[in-house]
């Protein structure tokens, strides 16, 4: 009987212990990072778009915070997408720009990711979409803590095809000499995507793989990254939505962007998993203008993607976490996509990486603790390592830098690409609280502030360098090289 009695207490003892476990282990939130591929500032109703139905944006601005000074902490594909897994400027890290066919750079996997953190922390992590990170199988999403990948491994416009997906023929074309846009899953190639029509598949099948990742693992605390390949041209929305709003091919996108958050939500409903998982949609960059009505819309912000302009950098973005983040709130804090790891990293108890980062944890400025904003600094860096700009505050400093401009420029129009040159900026000072579009020079009437700003930059030049000032930084670290 004492036996029986042990034993029984025992077995009690541990389920409690076991049961506990569990528990502690669902509490954790689940994290669901939805990234567009240049939508702008101003490409949704709530950001000032009009014309086009996307009534799950209006629906996030509901159920949680929408952000207005939220930025990319470079205005660019790779390094965009660099900086928000590790936390870190892309240009620390050697990831400036955007990966093209044959480039041998890629993000050394001795950096953490997010994924790989919370892969550490008993987390089931999944990738779908545009990685653009390493071109090679080596340096593909499942080396870098994700345990499911299902994408491409760059912009689907990075192919041996013209916007139409027409075959290059013209051998001074340099896309002649790219290859088909693989489809990857896992770490293989599983096919080639060598037509418009399977250009149009892809966000339909990003979606269905990722409602698939959540419904099987809702048992599970999960990290899901899901990197739309879309409103990147080439547009190219699927059957169902072509002709469906009155904007033209880049409208009918949007719309479909909108239904495939929508089936993203509806799953976390279904699934009751709402209220214990973090929602965070955003996007990677401005708007592509050259474009013209198949680009997006910077909401009047100055110029677009590839300029370290506010249309560049600044971005949509909203956070949903029921019960710990204001509902309908609207969020003025200066933010970065580096910020998004050690914010993760606290809401989730993971452990920081082993290496110093960049980015802030915003968790407690979020959730109401504290209502002061812990970014007073940006950093605007582009080109290989050009300090372009840095911002304190609500002031925005801008030196001498050549900067691309579509202001003075056609642009396209029915998918073609109209013209982009090249200008000389001379440094200016902004009020970003009273000039968002940055018209209006101040540095005569804020020479103090000039002061502040410029050793600010001094501090930055030489933790990072700076190539217009002929600076090495003193903490750069290298990225990967393929063989």
């Amino acid at each position: 009987m004492k036996i029986k009695i042990i034993l029984n207490t025992f077995i009690l003892v541990f389920l409690i212990v076991f049961t506990g476990r569990v528990v502690a282990q669902n509490t954790r939130p689940n994290v669901v990072l939805i990234m567009m591929d240049d939508m702008g500032y101003g490409d949704t109703e709530p950001y000032g778009m009009t014309g086009i139905s996307m009534p799950v944006f209006n629906r996030l601005s509901r159920e949680g915070t929408r952000f207005t000074h939220y930025n990319a902490a470079q205005p660019i594909c790779t390094a965009s997408r660099a900086a928000i897994l590790t936390g870190c400027y892309p240009n620390r890290l050697g990831m400036p720009g955007a990966l093209l066919p044959g480039d041998r750079r890629a993000l050394n996997p001795d950096e953490q990711t997010i994924a790989s953190l919370l892969k550490d922390n008993g987390y089931v992590t999944g990738m779908f979409g545009k990685w653009h990170l390493g071109n090679e199988p080596a340096f593909w999403p499942t080396h870098y803590g994700f345990d499911t990948f299902y994408g491409i491994p760059y912009s689907h416009d990075i192919w041996n095809r013209d916007e139409n997906g027409n075959l290059i023929t013209d051998k001074k074309d340099m896309r002649y000499h790219w290859p088909p846009l693989p489809l990857i899953e896992g770490n293989k190639v599983i096919d080639s995507i060598t037509s418009k029509e399977q250009v149009s598949m892809l966000l339909t099948n990003l979606t269905k793989h990722s409602v698939q990742f959540i419904k099987q693992n809702k048992n599970k605390p999960f990290f899901l990254y899901l990197a739309h390949t879309m409103p990147h041209v080439p547009i190219a929305p699927s059957a169902r939505f072509r002709g469906k709003s009155e904007m033209g091919p880049f409208g009918d996108e949007i719309m479909e962007i909108n239904w495939s958050i929508t089936q993203i939500l509806n799953t976390l409903d279904e699934e009751r998993l709402t209220n214990n998982t973090i929602v965070i949609v955003t996007s990677d960059n401005g708007p592509w203008l050259k474009y013209g009505d198949n680009a997006g819309s910077s909401g009047g912000l100055r110029e677009g993607k590839a300029t370290s302009w506010e249309g560049g950098t600044r971005v949509p973005m909203w956070m949903r976490w029921p019960g710990k983040i204001p509902a309908g709130d609207v969020n003025s804090g200066l933010m970065v996509n580096i910020d998004w790891l050690p914010t993760i990293i606290a809401a989730t108890g993971a452990k920081m990486p082993n290496k110093p980062i960049d980015g802030l944890n915003f968790l407690p400025f979020l959730t109401g603790k504290t209502q002061v904003d812990p970014r007073e600094v940006f950093y605007y860096y582009f080109g290989r390592n050009n300090l372009e700009a840095v911002r304190y505050k609500n002031w925005k400093l801008v030196f001498p830098h050549p900067s691309y401009t579509y202001a003075e420029f056609t642009l396209g129009k029915g998918g073609k690409g109209g013209q982009m040159g090249i200008v000389h900026v001379p440094m200016a000072l902004y009020d970003l609280a009273h000039d968002p579009g940055e018209a209006y020079d101040v540095q005569v009437n804020y020479p103090e502030i000039v002061k502040k700003i410029q050793d600010l930059a001094e501090k930055a030049r030489e933790d990072m360098g700076d190539d217009l000032t002929h600076r090495e930084g003193k903490n750069m670290r290298t990225p990967a090289i393929s063989h």
